[in-house]
């Protein structure tokens, strides 16, 4: 049984996942659409992108989408992504001897916020990505205030990504809901995870019910 959907109270919505190649940036433009469809003007962060040759294109493609949702969402680039590096590794490794300056994070996300009712922020990899020696992604959120999602994967091994993710964000009283990304295993998801999970949750919730 599926939950209804929440309206959030938050300005702001981090999406965060299990671990990298969950799908953070299918499920930020899924919520991008989903909040549009509701009549909300849309916006979009990341602060980080990692993997950047010549400019960021998880990013880029994201700006463009939520331009074509909300044409008031006059930002650029470089206010989106306001982090972008070569090295497809962790942002503590792929920033070399960058410094990564939370208050201008908190900066950009407070002009974003002005541009848009709802702002969709993605993440990095998962919760314990390190970003600095003593920031790691779950501190993020923490230090930027979002209520969040937290996607997990349909693939074998979900159950114990999910329970150690949910673990984590309970123990530093972080709001979330998490979504399921029916996208690996699909096929033996219902006999292999599925039991455990409605035992657990009771109910769950699909990316692909966000419409």
């Amino acid at each position: 049984m599926k939950k209804e959907i929440t309206y959030y109270k938050n300005k702001s919505i981090f999406i965060t996942a299990t671990n990298t190649d969950v799908g953070k940036t299918y499920a930020a433009e899924k919520f991008l659409r989903f909040f549009a469809n509701k009549g909300f003007k849309v916006g979009y962060f990341k602060p980080f992108e990692t993997g950047v040759e010549t400019s960021p294109l998880d990013g880029t493609k994201m700006l463009d989408i939520t331009k074509e949702l909300n044409p008031l969402f006059n930002a650029n680039i470089n206010d989106v992504v306001p982090y972008q590096f070569k090295l497809p590794a962790a942002p503590y490794v792929a920033k070399g001897n960058t410094v990564i300056d939370l208050e201008l994070i908190k900066e950009k996300k407070k002009y974003l916020e002005s541009l848009c009712d709802i702002l969709i922020i993605e993440g990095a990899g998962g919760l314990m990505v390190p970003i600095e020696e003593n920031l790691l992604v779950i501190d993020l959120i923490k230090e930027l205030d979002c209520e969040t999602i937290l996607i997990t994967p349909s693939k074998l091994g979900c159950i114990n990504d999910t329970l150690l993710s949910c673990e984590a964000l309970k123990s530093r009283d972080i709001d979330f809901e998490f979504y399921i990304n029916l996208y690996q295993d699909k096929d033996s998801f219902n006999e292999v995870s599925l039991p455990f999970l409605i035992s657990k949750f009771k109910n769950l919730n699909y990316l692909d019910d966000l419409v």
